[in-house]
């Protein structure tokens, strides 16, 4: 598997295999995500928004939030809160402004409860407008305001000089008059417009001076991210995908041997054909007694997950086809009829049970015998009236280092490898007719026999 591509089957075949397993590292996950909120007291968050009318540019807008969550702003909100143990420094980081579409800064605040959450932001919002309008109040330039008053001054007393001439005019209907009369209305309409326009520019109306908050901060409903219940998903979320990726990286990493080109190369001889093994549905599963082997049970780690579920199979003559053509190529390779060891790896019960089916099968020519060579320390027997050596290995259960050893432990023996087998676990086709309690003790006959051909026990 470490030069396939991961697929969604192989995802698959993890969550259905190793189901157990990782409902417990999610809970596992869920507990930690518990504990880690224990850990931070709920959070609630509001806003109050603060509106800022005319227009203003977006740099203008950024620096209108810097300050509002300035340290004077909130250092003066903590100040008037009042609340033991918090100072202007403990709620800097739980304040927080934006600007918004409209000219409008919301002003979030956080705390331990709606209650606290509600008026801080009220309040620094409060202070944010007062201290933006003493701001620009400092900031007016006083001559400006001065020579605005005097030229205010003297616009009135130009109106009101008009309007004297306009009473002292001649009030008959000359053209000279009705002329005079009406430029004079004229010029007073001019200043009246230029009246408009200098208080439109007064200082003391400086839109800065006219923010306003809207409305009080509405009382939050429900807890801050990340919430209690978010912890406790995402540590189970976690958990179970960090699961699932060892997993990958276990079958991306692992040695195991899965090709016929692989094994062949790492036994150094060549492959005489495939033959099926029938399995019922728990005879994959690890053998032994124990603590250890009870708890890989219950969580479903007895089971390999990388190897493909057994495929269906044919009936039992098909199967015994395929062991004859093996038993015929090998005859093809001898140069005449002679004994042969069937060496399988110990604990490879696939194999085994292969090997024991070859023995039957091949008969007196070529005679068989199965050997079980332990693959920790490979110890095959010297060589007698055995000629040579058939090697019988499943795949996906073995590494190169370890079928080269059983090799290099035959040729030590003086068994040339004449060639290997491999052998496959499937599922069996029952009979239609035939139940479980009949099919059994047939089953238990024909493993009673494979033993007792092999000549291996347990």
């Amino acid at each position: 598997m470490s030069d396939d591509t991961i697929r969604l089957v192989t995802i698959g075949r993890i969550v259905r295999r190793r189901l157990r397993l990782l409902a417990l590292v999610a809970l596992v996950g869920a507990l930690a995500g518990y504990g880690v909120s224990a850990l931070f007291p709920p959070r609630y968050t509001t806003s109050a928004s603060v509106l800022l009318p005319g227009t203003w540019e977006e740099r203008e807008l950024l620096t209108q939030t810097e300050v509002a969550t300035s340290s004077v702003v909130v250092d003066r909100a903590a100040a008037k809160l009042g609340w033991a143990g918090v100072s202007g420094s403990d709620l800097r980081d739980r304040v927080g402004a934006k600007a918004t579409d409209g000219n409008i800064i919301k002003i979030s605040g956080t705390a331990e409860s709606p209650e606290r959450a509600q008026r801080l932001s009220d309040q620094v919002a409060g202070e944010f407008v007062s201290y933006a309008t003493r701001i620009a109040k400092d900031t007016a330039d006083p001559g400006a305001a001065e020579e605005l008053a005097a030229l205010q001054k003297s616009v009135r007393d130009t109106s009101r000089r008009i309007s004297e001439l306009a009473d002292s005019t001649d009030p008959g209907d000359t053209v000279e008059s009705v002329q005079t009369r009406t430029e004079l209305e004229k010029l007073r309409t001019a200043l009246r417009e230029a009246i408009t326009t200098i208080k439109q520019a007064d200082p003391a109306d400086d839109e800065a001076k006219n923010m306003v908050v809207m409305g009080a901060a509405a009382r939050p409903a429900g807890e801050a991210p990340p919430t209690r219940t978010q912890l406790v998903a995402g540590g189970a979320l976690l958990f179970f995908l960090v699961a699932v990726l060892g997993h990958l990286t276990a079958a991306r990493m692992s040695r195991r041997l899965r090709g016929e080109a692989e094994i062949t190369a790492a036994l150094g001889s060549a492959l005489l054909g495939t033959v099926d093994v029938p399995v019922e549905r728990g005879a994959l599963r690890t053998p032994g007694r124990g603590p250890a082997v009870l708890l890989r049970r219950l969580l479903g780690t007895d089971v390999r997950w990388d190897i493909p579920a057994p495929q269906t199979s044919g009936d039992e003559a098909s199967r015994r086809i395929r062991y004859r053509r093996v038993c015929s190529r090998l005859r093809e390779r001898l140069p005449a009829p002679q004994r042969l060891l069937a060496v399988f790896p110990d604990g490879d019960e696939i194999a085994r049970r292969a090997a024991g089916q070859l023995v039957a099968e091949a008969g007196k020519d070529p005679g068989l015998r199965a050997v079980a060579v332990p693959v920790s320390r490979p110890m095959v027997p010297d060589r007698g009236h055995e000629a040579g050596a058939l090697v019988v290995v499943s795949a996906g259960h073995w590494t190169a280092a370890e079928l080269a050893g059983l090799a290099e432990a035959c040729a030590d023996a003086k068994h040339a490898v004449v060639g290997v087998v491999l052998a496959g676990p499937v599922r069996a086709v029952r009979p239609a007719g035939r139940s479980r309690g009949a099919a059994a003790p047939a089953l238990e006959s024909l493993d009673g026999e494979r033993d007792e051909a092999t000549g291996v026990t347990g």
